[in-house]
């Protein structure tokens, strides 16, 4: 497969079998690079599994590149691509997704905290509960407090919206078969619902309890805009994955829901008129917000129709 002009690798791609790809995307991570090669290599030691470390310099202005450099230089299995300018922990994980060789693909974060070891353990439950991939389940969280409680909240939203029952969604701890990261694209924040999209995708996920560690070095690299983004994604991956083929599920759903309230606000101002004598003027505001509902309704069914139009079209022009 041809790499991206953008991207600089250091050694040509051979696939086979028995392969596991561990692939690290990092950002500012000088201090922990060493360390997590190593804890990596260690944990593959005493396994059947041949190993390949992908590190995904996601623009680093620290030194983490020359870091990166001269572990590939000492280390056969270990290449490095880099990105020029920061584009995001998506377009990492997906040039990483698109470099592996391996029959497996592991993904971890460079910071530490989470545990290496974990990834031979996940594989063998892979082949044990026929899963397609399993996520890590941070246990004894060593976060900061804001940034687990708002995890908890993400995570339950996740779970009601998408029916996927994992606890730690966006865990960055995850081992894949290869037909699944090859299937899905990702982009913008995407990476959050790898597990969404690969059950669109007809995948079977698990999880699998694992080791959580306080962070040894450097600083988090994600702020509250995180929360706010990430639920815009999760309406983004649900509209473009469940509703793409059938809009008028989505929009025909909400049409209702606002034509229906608001014609009960005008019928019970009907109601009050004739069976009680109470003018319109005394409840205009609720007379306006019945009206108001209706034709956001009326609008959300003619998105739907439009939608389906197109949709219908498209799949016209395939066949």
């Amino acid at each position: 497969m041809k790499m991206p002009s953008n991207l600089e690798v250091n050694v040509e791609k051979n696939s086979q079998q028995n392969l596991v790809s561990v692939v690290v995307p990092v950002y500012n991570e000088i201090e922990s690079l060493k360390e997590m090669h190593q804890k990596i290599c260690a944990a593959f030691q005493k396994t059947p599994y041949d190993l390949e470390i992908i590190f995904v310099d996601d623009g680093s202005r620290d030194g983490s590149y020359e870091v990166e450099q001269e572990l590939v230089n000492g280390n056969s299995n270990t290449r490095v691509i880099r990105f020029p300018v920061n584009r995001g922990k998506a377009a990492a994980l997906n040039d990483g997704f698109a470099a592996a060789n391996g029959e497996f693909v592991a993904t971890i974060d460079a910071d530490l905290q989470d545990d290496p070891e974990a990834i031979p353990q996940m594989i063998e439950l892979i082949k044990k509960e026929k899963y397609d991939l399993v996520s890590g389940w941070k246990q004894n969280r060593q976060d900061r407090f804001i940034k687990k409680h708002t995890s908890k909240i993400y995570n339950f939203a996740t779970r009601i919206m998408t029916g996927i029952r994992l606890h730690d969604m966006n865990n960055g701890l995850k081992v894949y078969k290869s037909e699944v990261v090859k299937s899905i694209n990702l982009y913008g924040e995407m990476h959050r619902f790898i597990p969404v999209l690969a059950k669109m995708n007809g995948f079977v996920s698990g999880e699998m309890k694992v080791r959580h560690f306080p962070r040894k070095y450097g600083v988090t690299k994600y702020g509250m805009s995180r929360f706010y983004k990430g639920f815009l994604d999760l309406l983004t991956v649900l509209f473009t994955t469940k509703y793409l083929r059938r809009p008028m599920h989505f929009f025909g759903l909400w049409g209702m829901a606002f034509v229906s309230v608001g014609l009960i606000a005008e019928i019970y101002l009907l109601i009050l008129k004739y069976a009680y004598g109470e003018p319109f003027q005394k409840h205009i505001a609720l007379m306006m917000l019945g009206v108001l509902l209706i034709v956001f309704g009326m609008q959300f069914f003619s998105l739907g129709l439009i939608s389906e139009m197109i949709a219908y079209h498209q799949k016209s022009k395939k066949q």
